[in-house]
């Protein structure tokens, strides 16, 4: 039977957050039938491909994406009929000529992705292949070490925490599964920690608890206390990996930094850079992603000049999934790490391409959902195909997260001894 695609078409759903959000269905001549959503950020990097929204304040606050949904069924879908889905690169160039645009600001990423992933789900369901088989092939057998959110403060909270993500990395663990009770079990005893203190038990946009404390450094203390209360040695068993998100808090782009949540005051670069070598020095920190903002390249260089060697250094909102700017990061040792974000760039090929780069030039690839997900589990696949041995997809909480960490067990338990878990 052919592979070929039949019919190709869009709805709209809802993320996580409650916020429109583009399903996409895909039919070949064989008779396969897939679906694919896709996730949306909050805190996005300003050079990221265009998420097409429709701007209607009559509907959902202007946040829908009938337009999105328009030009997948109406402009795509015509396009792919009769192309052979296992021809992805092809399909991927095929999309982004369509569109046309540096940045997919006309057909819109979030249609483009969609389409991108239903193609890669496709082609392996018409070949009895799991994703990360068809996308990996043989040699795919690398679980990646859950880099889990437990606590949240900056723009995916609303408390008095300015480091977006505080996470427990469990890389002293012999496998994915028990990585993921290490930290699992973590996140509970937190959870007990902070209802023993009168502190909030809510969770943020994704699955972090989101509690006021007296300062960013007390939210590491009381990470650490829950590791050892949960009979874990920190910098041992679990480590702790921080993203800043600093972009969100940057003060024009001058490379100084109003800590507005904390009310830390005004800081520049140096200072933060100052303060990263403290902790590092004094707590289990085994990665940083975006400790300056997106703007802050000569912040970002001198960040992992000082930590490169201890840490891994990660860049998100300055690097955007995008090889132009990986390239410039390789160039000018602005950090050791990109962060990997389907949606960031738009299409599976280029994303890719984007792992590929960073391991061309030793780096590391570090995949991650965003805040506004779906319980689609495209992610998990691909984190193992690629091989990037480390994925952050949320808390222990939230079923669009767990979602991800399930299915990683579900491949772990296929692939048995093949399967490779380890930090680096």
């Amino acid at each position: 039977m052919s592979s070929k695609i039949k019919k190709t078409r869009a709805m709209e759903i809802l993320d996580s957050r409650g916020n429109p959000t583009v399903r996409v269905f895909m039919e070949l001549e064989d008779g396969t039938k897939v679906k694919s959503s896709v996730p949306s950020g909050a805190s996005t990097g300003e050079y990221e491909a265009c998420e097409l929204r429709d701007g209607d304040k009559a509907r959902y606050g202007g946040k829908g994406v009938l337009r999105a949904v328009e030009n997948v069924n109406d402009i795509i879908a015509p396009a792919l009929v009769g192309l052979d889905a296992t021809e992805q690169m092809k399909i991927d160039e095929l999309l982004i000529n369509l569109d046309g645009t540096p940045n997919k600001d006309k057909l819109g990423a979030n249609a483009i992705l969609g389409v991108s992933m239903a193609t890669t789900k496709a082609a392996a369901a018409s070949h009895n292949l799991e994703i990360f088989e068809y996308l990996g092939g043989t040699e795919a057998n690398r679980i990646p070490v859950p880099c889990m959110n437990i606590l949240n403060g900056g723009e995916h909270a609303d408390n008095s925490v300015d480091i977006q993500e505080f996470m427990a990395v469990p890389f002293g663990a012999p496998t994915f599964k028990e990585g993921l009770r290490y930290v699992s079990e973590t996140f509970h005893t937190l959870k007990k920690l902070l209802k023993d203190r009168g502190m909030a038990t809510s969770v943020g946009d994704e699955g972090g608890f989101a509690p006021n404390l007296a300062s960013n450094e007390d939210a590491i203390e009381i990470i650490i206390e829950a590791i050892e209360k949960s009979g874990y040695k920190p910098g041992v068993d679990i480590s702790i990996a921080l993203d800043s998100a600093a972009t969100s808090f940057v003060v024009g782009k001058a490379g100084k930094y109003d800590l507005k949540w904390s009310g830390a005051g005004i800081k520049t670069s140096d200072d933060l850079i100052e303060m990263a070598k403290e902790w590092v020095k004094k707590y289990p920190i085994i990665l940083w992603e975006d400790p300056l903002a997106e703007e802050d390249w000569d912040g970002f260089k001198k960040f992992t000049k000082e930590l490169g060697d201890k840490i891994e250094v990660v860049g998100d909102d300055i690097f955007v999934t995008n090889t132009k700017f990986i390239e410039r990061g390789i160039k000018e040792h602005t950090a050791n790490a990109s962060l990997i974000k389907l949606n960031q760039i738009g299409s599976v090929s280029e994303t890719v391409d984007a792992v590929r780069l960073c391991y061309e030039h030793g780096w590391r690839a570090f995949v991650s959902h965003r805040s506004g997900e779906t319980c689609d589990t495209f992610l998990a696949d691909f984190t193992v195909a690629l091989g990037t041995g480390h994925l952050k997809t949320g808390s222990s909480s939230r079923s669009e997260r767990l979602a991800k960490y399930n299915r990683l067990l579900e491949i772990e338990d296929k692939l048995g001894d093949r399967a490779k878990y380890y930090w680096k």
